[in-house]
């Protein structure tokens, strides 16, 4: 059982990333996908959120507009579309499996994905 964020790097300002959360060994179908970020020296921030049953979304409000959250279901993975991208994204990106809801409990944890914007 696996949870495994990949696609971070480094990009300029004003560029575009995509984040992959994939699960291996249990299914997102019962699940909520929370993608969350931490920058040095800052707490951990809650990014977006996808309900597995219904695909519905919640965004943080720096990440509105901006980032789009989504879900491969044939792939099992969730997707963080992140463009326009700022110095101040910079972060370690993560992604949570939670129970059922985005405020459910968390089963699955994966490790983080840096993400570097330089101006």
């Amino acid at each position: 059982v696996q949870l495994q964020a990949s696609g971070g790097g480094l990009v300029q300002a004003g560029g575009s990333l995509r984040l992959s959360c994939a699960a291996s060994g249990f299914t997102l179908d019962d699940y909520a996908v929370y993608w969350f970020r931490q920058a040095p020296r800052k707490e951990r921030e809650g990014v977006s959120c996808i309900r597995g049953r219904d695909g519905s979304t919640v965004y943080a409000t720096s990440a509105k507009g901006r980032f789009t959250i989504s879900r491969d279901e044939a792939k099992n993975t969730v997707y963080l579309q992140m463009n326009s991208l700022k110095p101040e994204d910079t972060a370690v990106y993560s992604c949570e499996a939670r129970y059922t809801s985005c405020v459910g409990p968390t089963y699955y944890r994966g490790q983080g994905t840096q993400v570097t914007v330089s101006s």
